[in-house]
């Protein structure tokens, strides 16, 4: 075989759910792949799979006919190991268990050519301590695809500490030649994808186990509020708790306990319930045929605040709020002091109500808070102190409602749902281009694609302002003393430049 056919052949150990996936891709994107398996039967069955979905391609319209029957030729099953000695590659995706990968790739080196690359697809493993096992680590990359395969357009493509050059640039070419996102990430915890996500995921539930919110609060508040696909506890169930909650002990043991990562204590319980989601049709929410079932939202019946004031500095803040609740026939107070009726409406920046109720000298109990943040997106966000008149929030929800917008009432927290999810996200991206995981261009193309979120969280912190999610995160760490918050100095030194958070780095 010329070294232009070996080029044009990669091999696939492993037909999982993984396996036949990146089957699927690759002979559509032109490759002839060899597929193995220990069990001659699994890999029958997964070539099959990957040719049946080439099929329904076609049938869809998203290949063509011809396209579709060309690349279902291009999979071949092998019996033996060493049939896959063609192969240019070999990829693994086989048990996330390191011996099991290492003893693997220590057969398929004796087998196969000195220059065959061998591509691990670990999600969680270290690329040099799977390289570890073989004579040559210089030859083990890492090639980390995501499900499912070929609908996740994008591949992290991860050089361990001993890779060679030419073992990066085979990993790179593939990439190019199937048409995916090459996300070039150094050899750390989680890489880049699985370990950004950390900022919805831990932050969401730690919003829940601090009593502040209910799992639907926090999704309705991330999707209406922030534009995400998906809240974290609907991204949870359709992942399946029982596969998020070791990879989340995972990310935050090999960071050695970093605060930023810590899960939430209550996630064992439910996986031990087998509560893990979509799969075991319940977890945060039940499933019937697979359709989640949405909790009915209620909406108060009350009268309307007679009056509502803000604080001048605040105003520009609440602007739109304050539009909505004059159009609804709320009358907005304009004075420097707070006057001796209605509702004192606040805006705080990463304080929870009580802070700035005290900070401000205000009454307490005609207090209530809603976020600046999402002020004028599809739903608002309030929050009073724990001394606050339970009839001025409800009649402050109440009346938003018959302005047009959905409300979500929470516990007195600092920086309510959306400032402290967003923050985290941004503040965890910052750190990864810190510790230069990965480019800034990277870090963001890889989550908006990796992980659906309406932008990297490069391009979310400047969405906000570095400034402001610098001044979020501040104010959070001041009120909950928790490390968990402190500001990345990659988002600090920017934010005090004035410089954007998405440029250098590279």
């Amino acid at each position: 075989m010329t070294s232009q056919e070996r080029a044009g052949t990669v091999a696939v150990i492993g037909a999982g759910t993984m396996g036949r996936g990146i089957v699927q891709t690759l002979a559509g994107g032109g490759y002839a792949v060899r597929l193995f398996d220990q069990s001659v039967e699994a890999a029958e069955a997964g070539a099959a799979f990957a040719a049946k979905m080439l099929a329904r391609a076609a049938e869809k319209g998203t290949m063509k006919t011809s396209e579709a029957e060309a690349a279902k030729a291009r999979i071949t099953v092998v019996r033996e190991m060493a049939e896959l000695a063609p192969a240019d590659v070999v990829i693994e995706a086989v048990a996330e268990v390191l011996e099991v990968k290492q003893a693997l790739f220590a057969e398929v080196e004796r087998l196969l050519p000195d220059d065959t690359v061998l591509a691990t697809n670990t999600s969680s493993l270290s690329i040099s301590a799977v390289a570890a096992g073989v004579q040559n680590p210089g030859r083990v990359v890492g090639l980390h695809f995501f499900n499912p395969v070929p609908l996740m357009r994008v591949v992290e493509i991860i050089p361990g500490l001993r890779t060679d050059a030419f073992a990066k640039k085979a990993a790179l070419k593939v990439a190019e030649r199937i048409g995916y996102r090459a996300i070039l990430c150094r050899d750390a915890p989680g890489f880049l994808i699985n370990h950004a996500g950390r900022g919805l995921m831990t932050e969401g539930v730690r919003i829940v186990q601090e009593g502040l919110a209910e799992e639907v609060d926090v999704d309705r508040v991330m999707r209406e509020g922030c534009g995400f696909r998906m809240g974290p506890f609907e991204l949870l169930d359709l992942t399946g708790l029982d596969v998020s909650l070791p990879v989340m002990r995972l990310i935050y043991e090999q960071f050695y306990h970093e605060p930023r990562y810590r899960p939430g204590v209550h996630l064992a319980a439910r996986v031990a319930s087998g509560l893990y989601g979509r799969k075991s049709r319940s977890g945060f929410y039940d499933y019937e045929d697979g359709r989640r079932r949405e909790p009915p939202e209620t909406e108060p019946d009350a009268l309307a605040p007679s009056a509502v004031w803000a604080p001048q500095e605040m105003r520009a803040d609440l602007d739109a709020p304050l539009r909505m609740l004059a159009e609804a026939g709320v009358r907005v107070i304009d004075a420097a002091t707070p006057p001796d009726e209605g509702v004192l409406l606040v805006a705080p920046w990463g304080e929870d109500a009580t802070a700035v109720v005290c900070r401000l000298g205000l009454d307490a109990a005609r207090t209530v808070a809603l976020d600046p943040l999402t002020a004028e997106r599809d739903r608002l966000t309030l929050m009073a102190t724990p001394a606050t008149d339970p009839t001025h929030v409800v009649g402050m929800h109440a009346a938003l409602v018959r302005a047009g917008r959905h409300v979500t009432a929470m516990g007195d927290g600092p920086g309510f749902i959306a400032q402290r999810v967003l923050a985290s996200i941004v503040n965890i991206g910052c750190e990864i281009a810190q510790m230069r995981i990965a480019s800034p261009a990277d870090i963001d193309d890889g989550v908006r694609i990796g992980l659906g979120y309406p932008a990297g969280p490069l391009t979310l912190g400047d969405r906000i302002g570095p400034a402001r999610v610098l001044e979020i995160l501040v104010a959070m760490q001041a009120v909950t003393g928790d490390p968990r918050y402190r500001p990345s100095s990659w988002l600090r030194q920017r934010a005090m430049l004035g410089q954007p958070l998405g440029v250098g780095g590279e």
